[in-house]
């Protein structure tokens, strides 16, 4: 006859924990069998990224960027943990593209900050834009505002 079990009704035993079928060696494929992977030129590299960051931009397209006029607009929106996010220009044109290595200074840009930027095509086709050089010039009030190294400040 079997002892009675302290166990609640439904809990596994002890010997059900370990199943008998249950294999006790790995096994792998032999290796006679097992094709090898052909090489790839992109094996192990990083995909470009289609939009020219400052790292990326060529010499050209920041030198005409930086003669640029320069623009005023309000933050509509900014993720730093996608990275990016828009500006909305003070001419009341179309959002403008924001790339997180295009701020300038100490504070993650939120929704409602003033904004100074510069504006550069974005390629292959030029017909898109993108805010360079951006500065805020005046955070939004009553936000909270993070620095780049994890501070936050109260504004």
């Amino acid at each position: 006859m079997s002892s009675p079990s302290n166990s609640p009704v439904g809990a596994p035993s002890n010997d059900s924990l370990v199943s008998p079928q249950s294999p006790r060696t790995l096994n792998l494929p032999d290796s006679r069998h097992t094709k090898d992977r052909s090489s790839s030129p992109m094996r192990g590299h990083f995909i470009p990224s289609p939009l020219p960051t400052r790292r990326t931009r060529t010499y050209s397209a920041a030198a005409r960027a930086s003669e640029g006029q320069v623009y005023k607009g309000v933050c509509k929106c900014f993720s730093r943990s996608k990275g990016h996010g828009f500006i909305i220009p003070e001419d009341g044109g179309p959002d403008v593209f924001l790339h997180i290595s295009d701020i300038e200074g100490e504070y993650v840009p939120v929704e409602g900050d003033e904004v100074t930027f510069k504006i550069c095509s974005i390629p292959p086709k030029n017909e898109k834009h993108q805010a360079v050089e951006v500065v805020i010039i005046h955070l939004a009030p009553g936000t909270k505002h993070e620095t780049w190294s994890g501070h936050i400040i109260d504004s």
